[in-house]
């Protein structure tokens, strides 16, 4: 592509067709773990060995190395586990590339431990929630620091999973059991309390600028791809400049215009660029109130800003933005710029439970019910953020239940195309019940945390965690490995009845 552009002296375009991505495109998730759980006789845990094998495929994509040392980091969850032994060994394959995808090595983290966490709750003949209300890490120890150096600012975990319990009407399953088990059918529940780490220590500067026209734009280093960025970013500029959302441009990973930026990933895009564009809204907002001041004869304290005027607090004498900007002597005046730099992660969290019936003659597995508790601190736009959480979900439903890249032993891919490779549907998945309850968190100037990978990390667990509880209470079945496809279920519930 490069060399083509220099050529013939112009930009070129290089689009793969959908096979050529699945054969070249950095794939994720691709681990082998043995864990094990110490406990006490009341079910309280003592300390935790993880032995990961991770894939990094024929060689090192941009964050390979990186994705299995932050899951790791994350080993404990929620959990107050005062001891941990961990050992990852990245392995080279005849695979494609394993890098970022959707949380990064927090949902791998969040999988095994909510795994292990149920086995130890069978062992121990605990109630699932009950192991885990035990285990929370309490609001009282916070800020928490955990054995691999995590620093937890904020959490009320089991706060959180009461209320996922009380909407999931947990207690009144048995009931739900008994009508799927008198249709044929057998039927699981199962949760995750989650954690992760995100909005990584770092910065996102933003620049502002007010136009000629009343209108301001803002630049900045992020690149949306779905998640909504330009509406929250003009929020924010909205309510420092009092200022149209209409009229406000935001222009996003611009080289042409930006000399640095740290671009979109690890959720850090509102809780990063977001502070930053409040503060560079702020900056705009006092320059704009200094020119102003100086048009209408008057202090700068007394000016007030409203729908893109300037005005002297208590008085109808104003002066409209595109005027002001016809009055700066100097362009600076109307440029405003911000930079917030985060020294800590944020935090969010809580408790995902799903629903699930299985047809036991097909292994077909049909989500009847999904309820999700989460904790983002302060939300900044709820319709954009439950549009984050449920596009996650899906996604981690998918790895728990359909999709998997097969390779045969010579490395040939085998999963080349969607006939073979399976995404979930909407027919597939039924309306989720998403709140939030949250805990400001205390590392960010605004109390934000990010929020853009949080359901991948609750969703794959509790998924898996359901399938494996409907055929634990009918076949005896403690374990299946994702994905849990009807053709692995099918095999399972008959190799089961075959004892």
């Amino acid at each position: 592509v490069l060399e083509a552009a220099r050529r013939l002296g112009r930009p070129v375009k290089w689009a793969g067709d959908r096979t050529e991505h699945f054969l070249t495109d950095a794939q994720g998730r691709d681990n082998v773990v043995t864990a094990e759980m110490a406990m006490d006789q009341d079910g309280r845990f003592l300390g935790m060995k993880v032995d990961l094998l991770a894939n990094i495929g024929a060689y090192i994509s941009q964050y390979g190395p990186f994705i299995p040392y932050i899951g790791v980091t994350m080993s404990t969850g929620v959990y107050d586990i005062q001891a941990l032994d961990v050992s990852v060994t990245g392995l080279y394959t005849n695979t494609c590339p394993v890098d970022a995808y959707r949380g990064a090595g927090r949902p791998e983290a969040a999988f095994l431990l909510e795994k292990l966490v149920d086995a130890c709750a069978h062992d121990l003949d605990l109630p699932v929630e009950e192991i885990r209300r035990r285990n929370f890490i309490r609001p009282e120890q916070f800020p928490y620091r955990t054995q691999t150096d995590r620093l937890y600012d904020t959490g009320e975990f089991a706060g959180h999973m009461d209320r996922a319990i009380e909407e999931a009407e947990w207690q009144a399953f048995p009931e739900r059991l008994a009508q799927s088990k008198a249709a044929g059918k057998i039927r699981g529940i199962g949760m995750a309390t989650y954690i992760e780490a995100c909005a990584f220590p770092g910065s996102e500067p933003a620049f502002v600028e007010l136009n000629g026209d009343g209108t301001v734009t803002l630049k900045i280093g992020t690149q949306t791809n779905g998640q909504g960025h330009a509406t929250a970013y003009a929020q924010f500029l909205s309510e420092k400049l009092h200022l149209d959302i209409g009229k406000i441009h935001v222009r996003q990973g611009d080289t042409d215009e930006l000399k640095a930026g740290g671009g979109t990933g690890g959720s850090r895009s509102i809780p990063l660029g977001g502070v930053s564009a409040s503060r560079a809204g702020e900056d705009l907002a006092i320059k704009i109130r200094r020119i102003a001041a100086d048009e209408l004869e008057a202090s700068a304290d007394d000016i007030e800003l409203s729908n893109g005027v300037a005005r002297i607090v208590g008085t109808d004498r104003t002066i409209d933005f595109s005027s002001i900007a016809k009055a700066a002597r100097n362009p600076d005046d109307l440029k405003g710029f911000g930079e917030f730099v985060q020294d800590e992660c944020t935090y969010p969290n809580g408790t995902h439970i799903c629903e699930v019936e299985i047809d036991p003659d097909t292994g077909v597995t049909e989500i009847v019910r999904y309820t999700i508790v989460d904790d983002f601190g302060v939300t900044v736009n709820p319709v954009l953020l439950a549009g984050q959480v449920h596009g996650g979900v899906v996604q981690g439903i998918g790895q728990a239940l359909t999709e998997n890249t097969v390779y045969d032993e010579d490395g040939q891919l085998l999963t080349a195309s969607f006939m073979d490779y399976a995404m979930p549907r909407a027919d597939d998945l039924p309306f989720f019940h998403f709140e939030t309850r949250n805990v400001p968190s205390t590392t960010n100037a605004l109390g934000i945390k990010g929020a853009g990978e949080a359901g991948t990390i609750g969703a794959t667990p509790a998924a898996l965690n359901a399938v494996t509880d409907a055929l634990y209470r009918a076949y005896g079945i403690r374990h299946i490995d994702m994905p849990a496809t009807p053709a692995r279920i099918w095999a399972a519930i008959q190799e089961a009845a075959a004892k």
